[in-house]
C-alpha cells in the first residue's frame, strides 16, 4: 500500500511538472490579448465583411457561370453596392475606414469592368456557340425551383444537339475547290482565330459540366423527366464533347489524341480547362484590358514603362550572375555555371528533408536579425505534401502557403522529366525560395491575414502576396543571406525569372509575343529547362491566373522596396515595425499600403499616383 501511495505521488509530481512545461510552451503561442483588445479597427470592417458574405451567397446561388440570370444579377449587385457606398460620408471615417472605402469601391468598379470584358469575350464566341444561353438557362430555372416541363426540356436538348452538330460539321467538312459552284453557295464555318476557338472549346466544356449537374438533379428522381430526357441528354453530351474536340483539333491545332483527352478531362471536372495537353494558346486582353487592370492595382505606369523597369532589373541580375560565374571558375559563361548548379540535385527521397532544413534555416536567420514577427504557432502549423506528376507539368517548382507542395519526380516519370524536375528544384534554387513560400512568405501572409483585418482578404492581390515574397528575396540578397556563388546563382535565377515574367507576359497581352516565343525567351534569357519553361508559360496563360499575376512578383516587390526606403531607411520605422505593419494591414494594392502607413490624405477615388521606381534605393552589388 505505501508503495502504491508513493508511486501515485511520484506520478502526480511528474504530471504536474509535465503540465507546467506544457503550459509554458502553450503560452508561447498565445498572443498578448491586452494588445489585441486595444487594436484600432476600421469603421467599415463590418461593411466589407457583409459584402463578402453576400457575394459568396450569390456566387453559390448563381452557379451557372455566364448564364443570363447570373450576368444580370451580379451586375445589379455590384451597381447597388456602389450606390449605397457613395451615400456614406467619406470624410467622417478615420484612416482605416477610408482605406476600406477606397478598397471596396475599387473592387466594385473592377468587377463591373470584368463583367463588361466577359460580355465582349462572349460575343466573340457567340458564332461558335449561339446556344450557350439556352442551355445555361436550364440551370437558372432549376435554381429558381421552377417545376420542370420534361417534354419541353427534351425538345431544347434535341434542338441544341442539332445546332451543335451542324456547326461541327462545317469545321469537319473537307476544303472545297473554288471552281465548284455548289461549294461557293454552301455555308462555311465561322472564321475565328485559334484564341477564340480555344475559348469556345473551354466554354463548351464548362457548359457541358453545368448541363450534367442540371440533368443529375432530376434523373431517376423524376421518372417522367428521365423518360423524356435520357436519350436527348446523352446525345447532347456526346455532341458537345465531339464539337469541343473538333474545335481543338481543326482550329486550335491540338493533336487528335490530345484534343480528345483534353475535352474529356475538363468535361469530367465540369469545365475549366487547365489540361496539360496541346499547344499553349492563352487569351490576351490587349492594351485596354491592361490599362484597366493596372488602374485597379493602382499602378501608375504603362505596360511599356513596366517592361523597361523589368529590363533594368534583368540587366542588374545578369551582371551579378556573371560575377558569381567568375567566382565558380566559369568566367562570363553564366549558363555553364548554372548548369553546374542544376546538377547538384539531391538523390531521390531526400528532397523533403532538404525543404525542411532550408525552412528552419531561414526562420533562424530572421530570428537572428529581428526583422519580422514570426509567431510560434506559425512555425509549427505549416505542412508538407508532394506534388502530383500531372500538376508538375504546369507548376514545375514547389508551391507554398500553409501547405508546401514539393515538386520532385516519381519513379513512373520518364527519364527526361525526372532530370528536368530534379535539376529545376536543386538545393541552391530552393535555398532562395523556401522562405518565399513559407515563413516569412506566403505562409506567414496567410497566417497574419486570418488574424488581422481578415475582412481585407477580399482585396487579395498578387502585388501584395507574391510581391511581398519576392521583396524578401531581394531583402535577403541585400543582407548577404546567399554566402556562396552557387547560392547567389540560385537567387539570381529567380530574380531574372521574375523580370522575364514581366517582359513576356505584358508583351503577350499586348500581342507582341506568342506563347512559343515566351517559352524560348525563358530558355534563352533565364536558362530554363525547356519542359519547365513550357510549364511556366502554360501556367501563366491557361486561365488559372489573372493577366497581371505574373508581373505582381517583381513590381509588387519593387513597390515594397521603395516604401521600405521611404519609411525605414529614413528612420521613421524599424524593420520589424514596417514588416509587421504590412502583414497586419492585410492584402491591398501597395499604393494603399503606402497611404495607410504614411497616413496620406485619401479621396474617394483613391490615393494620389505614385511613381515608386523613382524612390527605389540602389540595388546591392556583391563583390
Amino acid at each position: 500500500m505505501p508503495r502504491l501511495v508513493l508511486a501515485s505521488a511520484a506520478f502526480i509530481v511528474c504530471a504536474a511538472t509535465a503540465h507546467a512545461q506544457s503550459s509554458g510552451a502553450a503560452l508561447d503561442s498565445v498572443p498578448d490579448l491586452q494588445a489585441l483588445a486595444g487594436k484600432p479597427t476600421s469603421e467599415l470592417a463590418d461593411v466589407v465583411s457583409r459584402f463578402s458574405s453576400d457575394l459568396g451567397s450569390l456566387r453559390r446561388r448563381y452557379d451557372a457561370e455566364g448564364s443570363p440570370e447570373q450576368r444580370t444579377r451580379m451586375r445589379d449587385f455590384y451597381r447597388g453596392w456602389r450606390t449605397r457606398l457613395a451615400a456614406l460620408d467619406f470624410n467622417a471615417f478615420g484612416q482605416e475606414g477610408k482605406v476600406d472605402y477606397v478598397l471596396l469601391d475599387n473592387y466594385l468598379k473592377q468587377q463591373l469592368v470584368l463583367l463588361d470584358r466577359a460580355d465582349s469575350l462572349r460575343a466573340g464566341t457567340a458564332p461558335l456557340i449561339p446556344f450557350a444561353d439556352r442551355l445555361l438557362a436550364l440551370q437558372d430555372a432549376r435554381r429558381d425551383l421552377k417545376t420542370i416541363d420534361s417534354p419541353r426540356a427534351a425538345a431544347t436538348l434535341a434542338a441544341v444537339t442539332k445546332q451543335a452538330d451542324s456547326l461541327r460539321a462545317l469545321f469537319e467538312a473537307p476544303a472545297s475547290r473554288g471552281s465548284d459552284t455548289t461549294a461557293r453557295t454552301k455555308t462555311t464555318a465561322p472564321k475565328v482565330s485559334r484564341t477564340v476557338a480555344n475559348r469556345a472549346a473551354d466554354q463548351l466544356d464548362d457548359i457541358r459540366g453545368t448541363v450534367a449537374n442540371w440533368y443529375k438533379y432530376y434523373d431517376a428522381y423524376d421518372p417522367q423527366f428521365t423518360w423524356w430526357n435520357k436519350d436527348p441528354y446523352k446525345r447532347l453530351d456526346e455532341s458537345l464533347t465531339r464539337y469541343a474536340r473538333t474545335l481543338r483539333e481543326r482550329v486550335v491545332g491540338f493533336k487528335p489524341a490530345d484534343a480528345q483527352a483534353s475535352t474529356l478531362a475538363t468535361g469530367a471536372r465540369g469545365g475549366g480547362s487547365d489540361a496539360n495537353l496541346g499547344p499553349i494558346i492563352g487569351d490576351p486582353i490587349g492594351a485596354k484590358g491592361l490599362a484597366e487592370d493596372l488602374r485597379y492595382e493602382m499602378i501608375d505606369y504603362t505596360p511599356e514603362e513596366l517592361i523597361a523597369i523589368a529590363e533594368r532589373e534583368y540587366a542588374f541580375s545578369l551582371g551579378e550572375m556573371k560575377k558569381a560565374s567568375r567566382a565558380m571558375g566559369y568566367g562570363d559563361d553564366w549558363k555553364a555555371a548554372m548548369e553546374k548548379v542544376k546538377d547538384t540535385y539531391v538523390e531521390p527521397g531526400k528532397q523533403r528533408d532538404l525543404i525542411r532544413d532550408l525552412a528552419r534555416q531561414a526562420e533562424a536567420y530572421f530570428d537572428q536579425h529581428d526583422w519580422v514577427t514570426i509567431p510560434q504557432l506559425a512555425r509549427e502549423d505549416w505542412r508538407m505534401e508532394m506534388m502530383s506528376p500531372e500538376r508538375q507539368r504546369v507548376a514545375p517548382f514547389f508551391l507554398g502557403g500553409d501547405l508546401i507542395l514539393v515538386s520532385y519526380p516519381t519513379d513512373g516519370m520518364s527519364e527526361e522529366d525526372k532530370l528536368m524536375s530534379m535539376r529545376g528544384n536543386n538545393p541552391h534554387f530552393s535555398h532562395a525560395t523556401v522562405f518565399h513560400e513559407l515563413n516569412p512568405g506566403h505562409h506567414l501572409q496567410g497566417f497574419m491575414s486570418a488574424r488581422y483585418n481578415p475582412h481585407r482578404r477580399l482585396f487579395s492581390t498578387p502585388f501584395w502576396s507574391e510581391g511581398q515574397s519576392l521583396y524578401w528575396e531581394m531583402f535577403l540578397w541585400d543582407h548577404g543571406f546567399q554566402q556562396t556563388p552557387e547560392d547567389r546563382i540560385g537567387a539570381l535565377f529567380w530574380r531574372m525569372h521574375r523580370s522575364a515574367r514581366i517582359i513576356f507576359s505584358l508583351n503577350f497581352h499586348l500581342g507582341k509575343m506568342t506563347p512559343d516565343q515566351a517559352v524560348q525567351f525563358l530558355v534563352d534569357t533565364v536558362n530554363f529547362e525547356r519542359a519547365n519553361a513550357e510549364g511556366e508559360v502554360r501556367r501563366s496563360f491557361n486561365g488559372s491566373y489573372p493577366p497581371l499575376y505574373q508581373i505582381g512578383y517583381m513590381i509588387g516587390g519593387l513597390e515594397l522596396r521603395a516604401l521600405h526606403h521611404e519609411l525605414v531607411d529614413s528612420g521613421k520605422m524599424t524593420d520589424r515595425q514596417f514588416h509587421d505593419a504590412v502583414l497586419q494591414g492585410g492584402p491591398m494594392p501597395i499604393a494603399m499600403v503606402r497611404a495607410r502607413l504614411e497616413h496620406l490624405a485619401l479621396k474617394r477615388e483613391g490615393p494620389t499616383p505614385w511613381k515608386f521606381a523613382s524612390e527605389l534605393p540602389p540595388a546591392v552589388k556583391m563583390p
